[in-house]
């Protein structure tokens, strides 16, 4: 019967692409070797690499805050409160996707950078806005670029909090910067060993 047989085409069809769907948004098995992630994740480096040329925060010092924020979970959010210490109850904020992004703060960057069509769920807006972000550290607070320790900093507190200096006041988030920090530079010695091979997989000549 060639009307089935079409069918069951269409049926193998839909669950091979909900497969492919399942493994694109999955997190890397290996997060904590860079050249890992981005072998594993084709198309991450030439999104990590475009937002490094937009915004000037290295792609170690991006991965290293993504890394620490949802562990590469596309679809990650603040666990919820629990009511007598067993029922959940609301969400502590609205941040959300890789880059545990707050919803009036994504919204400034909507409209700051008129990229409309960002969501936070996808990888490469989500890196797009820590760059952006990375930038305005830069600019306002005089962080550097490169320094991930004191960009996570500005990035946890807003910048408002880190010219306040609020975070003296949290020696756990003072250690957290201290991980990021760590797994920028691990991030960074990983990148030298596999560079030209990224390079050669995705050419400069890539449309931007």
């Amino acid at each position: 019967m060639p009307g089935a047989r079409t069918d069951y085409k269409w049926w193998y069809g839909g669950i091979l692409l909900l497969m492919l769907s399942a493994c694109a948004t999955d997190p890397p098995v290996n997060p904590r070797n860079i050249c890992a992630v981005f072998r594993e994740k084709n198309g991450w480096y030439a999104d990590a690499r475009r937002a490094f040329k937009k915004w000037g925060v290295p792609i170690h010092v991006q991965m290293a805050i993504i890394y620490q924020e949802s562990r590469f979970q596309p679809t990650a959010r603040p666990p919820r409160r629990r009511w007598l210490g067993f029922i959940p109850t609301t969400r502590p904020t609205s941040a959300y996707g890789y880059a545990q992004v707050k919803d009036e703060t994504w919204d400034w960057y909507l409209q700051k950078t008129g990229n409309q069509g960002a969501d936070r769920d996808d990888f490469a807006d989500a890196v797009d806005f820590v760059g952006w972000y990375g930038r305005l550290s830069q600019t306002r607070l005089g962080i550097s670029k490169w320094d991930a320790y004191r960009q996570y900093l500005a990035y946890h507190e807003g910048q408002g909090g880190y010219r306040k200096k609020s975070y003296r006041k949290k020696a756990w988030l003072l250690k957290t910067a201290h991980k990021v920090d760590a797994n920028a530079r691990r991030y960074r010695r990983q990148l030298a060993g596999c560079r030209e091979e990224l390079e050669h997989q995705h050419p400069w000549y890539w449309p931007f």
